[in-house]
């Protein structure tokens, strides 16, 4: 399929509409079968859910061009289970998570002109989400819900790409614990704005968040988990019931241990022992992994030994790694890469 003539190497990581989408609606107790639409619109009462209590999940996820020439995208299971258990947190109905794989698949069709050549280093980003739909007026679930997805060509997430960014640590909380921060809910970046704006105002690139019950521990940012490596190059992961379980997270678990032969630790870990980690990097779909020169916690800056030039060796390896499995230069491990 001939390609849009997009200037694929200049995108930034932005909105802009593409051919079709899927939209998907819930009644009486069921899902239709869905459709492919033109129509980007979304009509509904001013009295729905999403917009009274925002009763909202969604999902992210990519499609490339491997280096051969196919299309794929990179494990939407998962994406698939974790937003069954967004729904299920909000009381919302499942989208059966088969359906959920094949509608992805069926959206990249849709829209292969879109996809990025290889080399480009832009991607399509693929963007499954539900909402409350019905009116609700009483503190209650929506009694109807619509599922869509959309998807828009996008490049790197941060504007320098793989160069190291500050950070600081936030006065704010980004989840309680026993709330949920575990689910990819609409609320949840709704009360990271204000700190991400000023943030930025304050010359940072994101914040750092600490768990809320004793502001010890190393929690994530606004959308995306962190990654240290020690300077015996083990890799390790902070653990919480209050973090999203980051798919690209998992998957460089996978890669540092059964590619590169590392250590991996998942743990709890101390804020207070990061000064002794020799890189640091926040890792997602959208970044895949942003690599982190400084973090200033209220003028105690925190410099890596990694710097603030280029992203630190070990971290290199593990992005060259899981990138080299995505865009497919390296075999994946089995069920990782669903070719559409």
């Amino acid at each position: 399929m001939e390609k849009k003539n997009i200037d694929w190497s200049n995108l930034g990581f932005g909105y802009q509409v593409t051919d079709k989408r899927f939209v998907s609606n819930y009644k009486n107790g069921a899902w239709d079968e869905g459709v492919l639409t033109e129509d980007a619109t979304i009509t509904m009462t001013e009295c729905a859910g999403v917009l009274q209590y925002a009763q909202t999940c969604f999902e992210g996820l990519k499609a490339y061009t491997t280096e051969d020439g196919r299309t794929v995208c990179f494990r939407p299971d998962l994406n698939a289970s974790r937003m069954k258990d967004s729904c299920e947190r909000l009381q919302m109905p499942v989208f059966p998570e088969d359906k959920f794989v094949e509608a992805v698949k069926e959206v990249v069709r849709a829209n292969e002109a879109y996809v990025p050549p290889f080399g480009s280093g832009a991607t399509l980003y693929i963007r499954p989400y539900m909402f409350g739909s019905s009116a609700v007026i009483g503190v209650k679930p929506a009694d109807e819900y619509q599922f869509r997805i959309f998807c828009t060509p996008v490049g790197p997430y941060f504007k320098g790409g793989a160069k190291p960014i500050t950070i600081r640590v936030c006065d704010y909380d980004r989840a309680a614990p026993h709330g949920t921060g575990h689910i990819k809910a609409g609320l949840n970046y709704a009360m990271s704005l204000y700190q991400i704006v000023d943030a930025h105002e304050q010359g940072f690139d994101e914040n750092m968040y600490l768990d809320a019950a004793t502001r010890t521990y190393v929690e994530e940012t606004g959308g995306a988990n962190f990654i240290f490596i020690t300077k015996d190059g083990t890799l390790v992961t902070p653990k919480s019931d209050s973090i999203l379980p980051s798919i690209t997270r998992r998957s460089l678990m996978v890669v540092a241990e059964k590619y590169l032969g590392m250590k991996v630790e998942h743990r709890p870990v101390r804020f207070d022992e990061i000064k002794d980690f020799a890189e640091c990097g926040l890792c997602g779909t959208a970044a895949v992994i942003s690599p982190v020169g400084k973090i200033n916690d209220h003028g105690n800056e925190i410099c890596f030994p990694s710097g603030m030039d280029e992203m630190g060796p070990v971290t290199k390896k593990l992005y060259d790694t899981l990138t080299g499995i995505q865009m497919g230069r390296i075999e994946a491990p089995e069920g990782w890469i669903v070719e559409i």
